[in-house]
């Protein structure tokens, strides 16, 4: 399973804009690479990355094979109330990982 790292404030002021940071371990093969025999490497790459804050979509990504391995996203948004935040990374070959995080709001 890949590893995933996230950074969320564990506290904001209602109103706040945060930074919030996210890491995932993933090799993110392009499908265009040979080995040095000249077999194709398959593709393995993360599609979709997307973030719920109590329920909500707040952010969604589409990646593709351009996308770097080990993908470093960065975004903000708006501490409205307290409450979890998922992230859902999804991609090739039943690729799926959930992390969740809480955001106090004060």
């Amino acid at each position: 399973m890949a590893r995933a790292l996230i950074n969320v404030p564990a506290k904001a002021a209602k109103g706040e804009i945060i930074e919030i940071k996210t890491l995932i371990s993933h090799p993110m093969e392009t499908g265009f690479r040979v080995t040095f025999n000249g077999t194709l490497i398959p593709r393995d790459i993360i599609n979709t990355f997307r973030v719920t804050y109590n329920g909500v979509e707040i952010f969604a990504a589409e990646l593709s094979s351009a996308m770097a391995a080990n993908p470093f996203i960065t975004f903000t948004t708006l501490a409205t109330e307290s409450g979890t935040l998922e992230f859902h990374w999804a991609g090739d070959n039943g690729f799926s990982v959930t992390e969740t995080a809480t955001l106090v709001v004060e």
